[in-house]
């Protein structure tokens, strides 16, 4: 690759690396710095952290903790079975606590989960899961024990994994010969327009256009059919992909190229000046929480996210300025978070109307948040796509 440095986050922990007090003076942290490939347009790390470090079996993230992700991958899957055979052999990249999973016949549906904990999981609910990360390799295996595939599904994964040319090489070799690689990841055109840095942590090593899929896909014999635009995780793409030799792209496909040409995806000066954007957030944020703490206000964060692990560390917010965090996640309880060491407590007699700010570090879920507490009398905080009192 031919990388140019737009951002640096400074130094960053493992995302979702919740530790104990003993853990402190042990924790890993690299340097997050993201550039522009000027040969595919791929907004991407300099650097990357190894798989095994962030994804293994104390991996924490559960995407059936949302029933916002619930619904939305129940919906997805009625959409995809629209384009599929009656019994279609289906293969998930990347299957978590089996959150898709669920929505398909298990005679019929495997799974590649590296993360062991949850691979666990999904074998003891009946599909058939591959303990390991997606290469080659392993597509040969899955191919010679169980045949093609006519839909391969990946959300939120592919993004994860830095070698992206024998990413789409296995797909290529998996895939029959009309089957679709279905994958949803966050969009860059979101994340620009947003202002949405937080996308930006050790597991997303790459933030994707289409402009810049495209040219890798095509290498690999592969070619984009169809792109939905979703609100997921604060903006996603869904992108659907063919073997090359039978794709029929449609005009989404066109207009999406279309809009990232006009916004600069293309050009280097349109991530400078999102870098100057990003530091500017970090400045504003920085300064309310101060003045709500400094008025003498209990402010606290509501969602132990990746996203905030970013925020917290690039803008050395500690429990000076947040008392805790409070989350749902069990995994996450009685820990502290990455980097910055802010207790993490579970919602229940925490979270309530002593609470003056709550910082929505699951900002991406902000709606669902309101519903579940509409009677909650304080105000939140967020930075997305500017820094204020919500």
């Amino acid at each position: 690759m031919n990388k140019k440095e737009f951002l640096n986050l400074g130094k960053q922990p493992i995302a979702n690396g919740f530790l104990t007090e003993g853990n402190f003076n042990s924790e890993f942290f690299y340097d997050l710095s993201v550039g522009l490939d000027e040969d595919t347009k791929l907004v991407t790390h300099m650097d990357y952290v190894k798989p095994e470090l962030m994804f293994n079996d104390t991996y924490a993230y559960r995407g059936s903790m949302s029933k916002t992700m619930r619904d939305h991958f129940s919906e997805t899957s009625e959409l995809l079975r629209k384009h599929l055979s009656d019994k279609p052999r289906v293969l998930e990249i990347g299957s978590n606590d089996g959150v898709f999973l669920k929505n398909w016949d298990k005679d019929t549906t495997i799974a590649v989960e590296p993360c062991s904990n949850f691979a666990k999981e999904t074998n003891d609910l009946g599909y058939l899961t591959y303990d390991g990360f997606w290469t080659k390799q392993l597509s040969e295996t899955i191919v010679e024990e169980n045949g093609w595939m006519d839909l391969i599904f990946a959300a939120n994964c592919i993004c994860h994994i830095p070698d992206l040319d024998q990413t789409f090489a296995a797909i290529e070799n998996t895939l029959t010969d009309h089957g679709f690689f279905v994958f949803e990841d966050p969009s860059l055109v979101k994340m620009i327009n947003e202002n949405s840095y937080d996308q930006i942590y050790d597991e997303h090593p790459h933030i994707f256009s289409i402009t810049a899929l495209k040219t890798i896909l095509e290498r690999n014999g592969l070619t984009i059919v169809r792109v939905d635009n979703t609100p997921v995780h604060g903006g996603s793409n869904r992108i659907w992909v063919q073997r090359t030799m039978f794709a029929k792209p449609d005009e989404s496909v066109e207009n999406n190229l279309t809009h990232e040409r006009i916004i600069g995806l293309d050009d280097p000066y349109t991530f400078e000046r999102f870098a100057n954007k990003v530091s500017d957030s970090k400045t504003d944020l920085v300064r309310l929480l101060s003045r709500c703490v400094d008025s003498g206000k209990k402010v606290i964060s509501y969602g132990a996210t990746s996203k905030s692990t970013t925020v917290f560390n690039y803008c050395g917010i500690g429990p000076d300025l947040i008392q805790y965090i409070t989350d749902t996640t069990p995994e996450k309880q009685n820990k502290f978070s990455p980097g910055v060491h802010i207790p993490i407590v579970k919602p229940e007699g925490n979270f309530d109307n002593s609470v003056d700010f709550a910082f929505l570090g699951a900002w991406n879920f902000a709606q669902e948040i309101r519903n579940k507490e509409s009677e909650y009398t304080g105000k939140f905080i967020t930075h997305v796509p500017v820094v204020r009192i919500v």
